[in-house]
């Protein structure tokens, strides 16, 4: 196997290259890929070019795939790969992907286990905005003190698809604004997950509402502290896109978010999910 990877920053983000671009779709590759976006948190493919079918194939190696949607917004070859996208002729309701402009875990509303990575692929780069941040909450977990790492101890939130839209709520079209904020479950999830290997991360971003047992203003304002700390540089990461780049993170330990961009730059990413193999769990 002739792949390699190399440190972005000191606790978050590796860049990987190969020596021939068919060493990244061998099975050892696979198992070394799921090994170090568990270590690394974000993996960055540098121009890969990825078709579809090979996405998919990288995707099932690590996997098993999920399906996080159940709408009509996918490729026509496989209804596993969903296009990111504002264009309302692919998409024709693009609310959910404007809610991305805000820090989020995928799959968090969900009755299943949330998927362990989120894999994208870039198709059209925007020239102005777009990038995609990654913040990792294992790293900013650790990095907390002790006695506000205590305090978090026992500790739920409520999760909601409307929590997480709530920043864009009034550009919903009113028609079926109460539909598209009404998808999902409501979840209350550990702020802190202890992970079957014994790390732990931290369940936040825009999908919770609030802090169980507490006051709103003060369980929010805890929510977004926590938010603002795990986004600090040392734990977070920005992607800046190009064509055939190609990313892949660990959904179960970070946030991340897209950097607001005009619909009009075309911006295409294509997403597969990788499924979850553990519960949240305190």
């Amino acid at each position: 196997m002739a792949i390699h990877f190399e440190n972005i920053k000191e606790f978050i983000g590796s860049r990987v290259s190969w020596d021939d671009r068919a060493d990244i779709f061998t099975p050892e590759a696979a198992k070394a890929i799921r090994e170090k976006v568990a270590e690394r948190t974000v993996l960055v493919f540098p121009e890969v070019d990825l078709t579809d079918e090979e996405q998919l194939a990288i995707t099932n190696a690590i996997g098993p795939k999920v399906r996080l949607t159940n709408t009509t917004n996918v490729q026509s070859n496989d209804e596993d790969v969903y296009q990111v996208t504002l264009d309302e002729k692919i998409n024709p309701q693009p609310e959910y992907v404007l809610g991305t402009f805000f820090w989020h875990m995928d799959g968090i509303t969900v009755d299943m286990p949330p998927p362990f990575a989120t894999l994208l692929s870039c198709r059209i780069a925007p020239d102005k905005g777009g990038e995609t941040e990654f913040a990792s909450t294992y790293a900013a977990y650790e990095g907390l003190p002790e006695e506000e790492k205590q305090a978090l101890e026992g500790l739920k939130a409520e999760h909601s698809v409307k929590a997480s839209l709530s920043p864009i709520a009034d550009a919903i079209p009113e028609k079926h604004r109460e539909r598209v904020l009404g998808i999902g479950l409501i979840k209350e999830h550990p702020l802190v997950w202890r992970h079957e290997d014994g790390r732990k991360s931290m369940v936040i971003g825009t999908t919770a509402d609030h802090i169980v047992g507490m006051d709103i203003p003060a369980g929010r304002a805890m929510l977004v502290r926590l938010a603002e700390w795990a986004a600090q540089p040392a734990y977070s990461l920005r992607h800046k896109w190009k064509k055939g780049d190609f990313v892949i993170w660990d959904n179960t330990g970070a946030m991340h978010r897209a950097v607001p961009y005009d619909k009009s730059t075309g911006r295409m990413m294509h997403r597969t999910s990788i499924a979850g193999t553990e519960a949240v769990a305190a």
